[in-house]
C-alpha cells in the first residue's frame, strides 16, 4: 500500500518541486540540486525505507521541508495519489519533474508482454497523467514548470524504451508551445550515458570513457536550460551532435546500423 509522510507545513517564499523516481541517480540529484535552490521538496519513489532515508539527508544538509510519498507508478491506485499531491491547490506544486523509469534488458520478443507494459505505465502513462494534473493546477494559477525526463534514445528506432521516449518528445515539445502563454514552461531533458543506477537495475554493465555524462553536470546543464525555457536540453555536445546527425540520416539506415552483431 502508498503512504506518505505527514504532510509539512508550508514554507513562506519557497517554491516546492515534486519528484519521481527521487532517490537515485538522475531524480536524486535533482531533488539535490533543487534543494540546494532552496526548493521544498515532494519526493516520490517505490522503496519507503529508502525514501525516508533521502528525505531526512536532504532535509539537514539543506534546511528545507521534505515531504515523501512512497508509490509504484504501475499501479494505478497509488498513482491516483501522486496526481493528486501535484494537482492540490493547498499545497501547489511549483515544479514537476517526471523522472522515474527503467529499462528491460532483454529484445522485445524475448520479454513478457506484462513487463513491457509496466515499462509502458511508468513512462508513458504516468507522465500522461502527472502532466495532465500539473497543467490543471498550474494554468490556473497562472505558472509553473515541468520536466519530463526522456533520452537521447528517443532520437533511435530502438525498441520499446526508444518508442516510449519518443512519445515523451513529442508528448512535451507539444505541451512546451500550447502551454507556454498560460505561464507554464515545459521542458524535455534527454540524457544520453549517465552514470547512475540505472544499467545496474538492467543488470547492463555501465561502461566508461567520454560517451558517458556525470549525473550532476546532466542535472545542472538541464536546470540552467529550462531557466531559459529551453523546450529541450541535451546535455553533452557529443549527444547535440548524435541527434543532429538522426535528422538527416533515415531511420533504416540506423536501425540496420544498431543491428550489427546482434544476428
Amino acid at each position: 500500500m502508498s503512504t506518505t509522510q505527514p504532510p509539512a507545513a508550508p514554507s513562506a517564499g519557497r517554491p516546492t518541486a515534486l519528484i519521481t523516481g527521487a532517490t537515485a541517480g538522475i531524480g536524486h540529484s535533482f531533488a539535490t540540486h533543487l534543494a540546494r535552490d532552496g526548493y521544498d521538496l515532494v519526493i516520490v519513489a517505490r522503496d519507503g525505507d529508502r525514501l525516508d532515508q533521502v528525505a531526512a539527508q536532504l532535509g539537514r544538509d539543506h534546511g528545507v521541508e521534505v515531504e515523501t510519498l512512497v508509490a509504484d507508478l504501475t499501479v494505478p491506485e497509488q498513482l491516483a495519489l501522486v496526481e493528486a499531491r501535484v494537482a492540490d491547490v493547498d499545497r501547489p506544486v511549483d515544479l514537476l519533474v517526471n523522472n522515474a523509469g527503467f529499462g528491460l534488458k532483454k529484445r522485445f520478443l524475448d520479454n513478457p508482454v506484462d513487463a513491457e507494459v509496466e515499462m509502458l505505465e511508468v513512462l508513458v502513462t504516468a507522465v500522461l497523467r502527472l502532466t495532465h494534473a500539473a497543467l490543471g493546477a498550474m494554468t490556473a494559477r497562472g505558472s509553473g514548470g515541468i520536466i519530463n525526463v526522456s533520452s537521447v534514445a528517443a532520437f533511435l528506432p530502438r525498441g520499446t524504451y526508444a518508442a516510449a521516449k519518443a512519445w515523451v518528445n513529442s508528448f512535451t515539445e507539444w505541451a512546451a508551445n500550447e502551454y507556454r502563454s498560460r505561464g507554464v514552461t515545459v521542458m524535455c531533458l534527454c540524457p544520453g550515458f549517465t552514470k547512475t543506477e540505472f544499467h545496474e537495475r538492467m543488470q547492463v554493465k555501465r561502461g566508461t570513457g567520454p560517451m558517458w555524462l556525470d549525473v550532476d553536470f546532466l542535472v545542472e546543464k538541464a536546470l540552467k536550460d529550462f531557466a531559459k525555457g529551453r523546450t529541450y536540453s541535451i546535455p553533452g555536445a557529443q549527444y547535440k551532435v548524435i541527434t543532429s546527425l538522426t535528422k538527416v540520416i533515415p531511420s533504416r539506415a540506423l536501425q540496420a546500423y544498431q543491428s550489427i552483431g546482434r544476428k
